[in-house]
């Protein structure tokens, strides 16, 4: 500090720049003047129109010194702007103000380490001041641009280069809070300054986080620690910022952080890009979630074409934001949500598929399995996200999400579903059936509803059950998997886990309710399509132990929440014709498949018995498993899905003792107030379309003509001879075996059933249209017998079922399947 001038030319000064020199001592270590201090501050206080020039005299003091590197005087000089200040509150402080910040912006672009700390505590402290009115002209860019440039400093020593980025941060939380809350400030939610400040800040957390990463899980920091650690300053300046953030600037707040993440390649691992949007999920106002979501479901279309583990991890960073925003308001774009996750589950499938094809043209190489493995993860983690987003909705909602998948699930044969499976292939659409379901199982997850007919309504129980009818164990497990999330109302599906004799099922504790009048009526309508369902299943010849538990699950499941009398009766007669099946085996079952449906039956009536505790019942079924325990333990869930099973090589020989009795089961019944009527009359499935939609074949026995084309034929007289006998009664006879008569009372009971609930114009046209058919195939019938007969060029066989009987000579002649009624 230069020499004071002298008494007469300080007279002549003007009073304010006496005070200003006053508080600077001669040697700079003595620090501030107080005492003179105190006399400038009382002077400002009383004059305030002089504010601005005592700021601007100071700034002309300070600026000098910066240059001449006398950082003592430029350290008083700042202390004496600091209770300025805090001491000056009136309208008159504005002008001071911009000297103030023209004084800070000097030592932030000094290159000194200290004297850029120094102004960034000044700035802090001028931030931390609430103004009476706003300022309509003051702007803060270049101090946003100086304090994001400090946050990335370099500085060879590590004390000195946190120093400064913590100052660094400490200045963005100041031009934040000063700005935010002023609505003259909006410039702040500016792109410009958003794209310097999120980045600046992700930075420091980034830095500490991959420290943290190497030395162990973080701990909770102390009260030093977050005033020291630039990652947790960071970090609280970044919920700051995002807390005060509105639904118009939410957007710019956002964009810069995909930009930061995918600019240093954080997507794989996303252990930091979780951890980002973990803090932008709670940190924003709850009713900004959705937003935030729609936001992540942008980028990841944006980089579709990214590496499978890059688009792995921005799912699970939305599989994060959707767990914390499904507590809160998700918003009106669920359907959007799941809209975007099943293109990009398909567009996964539909990479996976190509992989798989150039693995198969090229199989030197190891690389495509990589990729197949990583195209699973992404679809694993569309799946989880698919499930947890659906699960978290409200019931309303749900079920609107359940429909929508179910929509998507493209079914072989029908050209009905949503998504566009032209370029997958088979393996390919296989593929993205699998993933569909599993991303319905877990939307169904925990799924209670009142009623069955809510959770399974008629337009959902067809298309899902579509698939249990498909030639692929894995669909079918899946889609029983999903039936038991929906009927399950009472949580019991976990105590009957696992397919076995169960000694005494009243230690499972079964909760069940009586059933309500909605659900009789859902059985009368859909019962025979889920009998149907399981019957067709448990005759799958690729059906793995598995799904004969899932079986057994489903058949226990309807009779604990959907089984009156008649139902019960229904289950019975459904369980007696699987074992009638497997003992005539029409379909050439492997043994295997053979005992595994006697065990699941076996393992199915012992259940039911002890439901509906009747004690006849329940001793024949107890002696009939009593006889297989020491005759055929291969009937016995036990022991058929036990490794190393040894299997009988025929059932033909095996005694009758070793079976459930029909005739035994209804005496049983009958004595206990049953209507067992319905017991003599064989279970047979209904035949619908979706047998052909699911490429499966027919399991009714039809009657086929096959015309053997003869390359001689000869002995014309004979088959002249022979014309005779191709009549009406003749072909009627032929056909009549003896499992006819069953199946027409059970076809006359199905008729009498569909008279009593079809509406009168559909039946009067059936009627109509039968009878039409009817009298034509007769006539086709009658002309056979009248007509002359030609030379012979062919012979007829008829088969009915696995019955062949003998060829005899027919006319060279075209006529239409024939049908006999």
């Amino acid at each position: 500090m230069p020499s004071r001038v002298c008494c007469c030319c300080s007279a002549l000064r003007p009073r304010y720049k006496r005070l200003v020199d006053n508080i600077f001592p001669e040697d700079p270590k003595d620090g501030l003047v107080k005492a003179d201090m105190e006399k400038l501050t009382f002077y400002a206080v009383s004059a305030p129109e002089k504010l601005d020039r005592i700021g601007t005299y100071l700034a002309e003091r300070l600026s000098r010194d910066v240059v001449r590197h006398r950082s003592g005087y430029v350290l008083i000089a700042m202390e004496a702007l600091d209770q300025l200040l805090m001491a000056c509150h009136s309208q008159s402080i504005k002008p001071f103000v911009e000297s103030f910040l023209h004084m800070v912006a000097k030592l932030l672009e000094s290159g000194e380490p200290t004297l850029q700390v120094l102004g960034t505590n000044s700035f802090v402290k001028f931030a931390n001041i609430e103004e009476d009115t706003p300022s309509y002209h003051r702007r803060y860019d270049f101090f946003v641009s100086r304090f994001s440039a400090m946050c990335h400093s370099c500085h060879s020593d590590p004390e000195t280069r946190t120093d400064i980025r913590i100052a660094g941060i400490r200045g963005i939380q100041g031009v934040v809070r000063k700005t935010v809350n002023d609505e003259l400030q909006a410039t702040i939610w500016e792109p410009q300054h958003m794209d310097k400040i999120v980045p600046s800040l992700l930075f420091n957390m980034q830095k500490t986080e991959e420290v943290d990463s190497r030395l162990g899980p973080p701990s909770s920091p102390s009260t030093a620690d977050k005033e020291e650690n630039p990652a947790v300053l960071a970090e609280n300046c970044f919920r700051e910022l995002l807390g005060r953030a509105t639904f118009g600037n939410m957007n710019n707040a956002v964009k810069p952080v995909f930009a930061h993440l995918d600019h240093h390649k954080l997507w794989d691992p996303n252990e930091f890009a979780v951890h980002c949007f973990k803090i932008i999920m709670y940190s924003i106002q709850a009713q900004y979630s959705h937003h935030v979501i729609q936001e992540i479901l942008g980028h990841l279309d944006v980089r579709r074409k990214e590496s499978p583990r890059v688009r792995a991890g921005i799912i699970q960073v939305l599989l994060e934001a959707v767990a914390i925003a499904a507590k809160g308001s998700i918003g009106p774009t669920v359907l959007e949500v799941f809209n975007t996750l099943l293109k990009h589950l398909r567009l996964s499938v539909e990479l996976e598929a190509g992989d798989a094809q150039g693995c198969s043209v090229s199989s030197t190489s190891s690389t495509p399995g990589f990729k197949d493995s990583d195209e699973k993860i992404v679809q694993n983690a569309i799946i989880q996200t698919i499930g947890f987003f659906g699960s978290n909705l409200p019931d309303y909602q749900r079920s609107e999400i359940m429909m929508f998948i179910m929509g998507k699930v493209p079914v072989f044969g029908t050209t009905n579903h949503a998504l566009d499976i032209s370029q997958l292939g088979d393996l390919g659409t296989r593929r993205i059936q699998i993933m569909l379901l599993r991303s319905l199982l877990m939307v169904t997850s925990g799924y209670k509803a009142k009623t069955i007919v809510t959770a399974l309504p008629a337009s959902f129980l067809e298309p899902l059950l579509s698939p249990s009818l498909m030639e692929d164990y894995e669909l079918r497990q899946l889609v029983l998997e999903v039936v038991h999330n929906l009927m399950d109302r009472h949580d019991n599906r976990a105590k009957l886990r696992g397919i076995r004799i169960i000694p005494d099922v009243a230690d499972l504790k079964i909760k069940r309710e009586k059933i309500c009048r909605q659900d009789t009526s859902f059985m009368k309508k859909h019962g025979q399509q889920l009998y149907r369902h399981v019957y067709l299943g448990c005759k799958e010849e690729d059906n793995v132990q598995k799904n004969y538990e899932l079986l057994y699950t489903s058949l226990a499941l309807i009779t604990i929440e959907l089984a009156n009398e008649e139902v019960v009766i229904d289950l019975i007669r459904l369980a007696i014709a699987l074992q009638d099946s497997v003992t005539i085996n029409e379909d050439n079952l492997p043994m295997f498949h053979r005992c595994g449906i006697m065990a699941l039956v076996a393992a199915y009536l012992n259940f039911v018995s002890q439901m509906i505790a009747v004690p006849a019942f329940c001793q024949h079924v107890s002696k009939v498993i009593e006889i297989r325990t020491m005759e055929a333990p291969y009937f016995l869930p036990e022991h058929i899905f036990r490794d190393k099973c040894t299997l009988p090589k025929s059932l033909e020989k095996h005694d009758k003792s070793l079976y459930f009795l029909s005739n035994m089961i209804a005496e049983s019944l009958g004595g206990s107030g049953y209507s067992v009527e319905r017991l003599s009359v064989p279970y047979v499935p209904q035949v619908k379309d979706e047998d052909r939609l699911s490429r499966r074949k027919s399991i009714v026995d039809t009657v086929s003509i096959q015309v053997d084309i003869l390359p001689n034929s000869s002995h014309s007289d004979d088959v002249v001879s022979n014309t005779e006998e191709i009549t009406f009664e003749a072909l009627k006879k032929a056909i009549d075996t003896s499992g006819m008569e069953e199946q027409e009372k059970e076809k006359r009971r199905l008729v009498i059933e569909k008279f009593q609930k079809a509406p009168f114009e559909e039946i009067a046209a059936q009627c109509e249209s039968k009878a039409n058919l009817l009298h034509d195939r007769l006539a086709q019938i009658l002309e056979l017998t009248i007509r002359p007969p030609p030379s012979p060029s062919g012979t007829l066989t008829i088969t009915s079922g696995h019955a062949q009987y003998q060829s005899v000579p027919v006319y060279e002649m075209k006529f239409p399947d024939l049908c006999v009624y």
